[in-house]
């Protein structure tokens, strides 16, 4: 009861992302014509698939929530992960614009990419560094091999580490992120 718990508290991020703040900031929201209406709704769907996939990868595989105050207990690397290190929140940007497009919204547009911003700065200063404190090399080397936001990356990265023995590099930034905790 209790992971059940913790799994559906951990929804109120999503939700109010991607409903409760677009409806605060977008005032009349009424679909506004037939294309508009289809490919919002389009770019909706294209985003709910990759969400709900990684939400339930994330509570399966990774025993754990998407919430960071839940953090999942293993690193989860398979699925769409294999692709791109966040897919969850591409989705969310993608349910974000079909909403701007649905509801011919500028500041629903401004939100995605204010989110967009905000999420990357965490990543970069929050998540990041405290993923390679919990999986260590294993992380790394997910990290070197994946992309963070564009799917495809990966092999053009890949390329670019190939001479970089990931077992040296990892240890050093291990140390080095240990070391700036103390």
């Amino acid at each position: 009861m209790k992971v059940v718990l913790k799994n559906l508290l951990s929804l109120i991020l999503p939700v109010t992302v991607t409903i409760l703040v677009p409806m605060a900031i977008g005032h009349q929201l009424r679909p506004s014509g037939l294309l508009t209406t289809l490919a919002g709704l389009l770019l909706i769907l294209c985003g709910l698939i990759p969400l709900v996939l990684t939400i339930s990868k994330l509570i399966v595989q990774g025993r754990g929530t998407l919430a960071p105050w839940s953090p999942t207990r293993n690193l989860v690397t398979t699925g769409l992960y294999h692709h791109v290190r966040n897919p969850m929140i591409l989705g969310v940007l993608t349910i974000l614009a079909g909403e701007s497009v649905l509801f011919r919204s500028l500041p629903i547009l401004w939100w995605m990419i204010l989110f967009f911003l905000i999420n990357h700065t965490y990543f970069l200063f929050y998540e990041e560094p405290s993923l390679l404190r919990r999986f260590g090399k294993a992380y790394l080397q997910y990290q070197a091999e994946v992309p963070r936001w564009i799917p495809g990356l990966g092999k053009l990265r890949r390329r670019s580490v190939k001479g970089i023995s990931l077992d040296e590099s990892s240890s050093k930034s291990v140390s080095k992120v240990k070391n700036q905790e103390n």
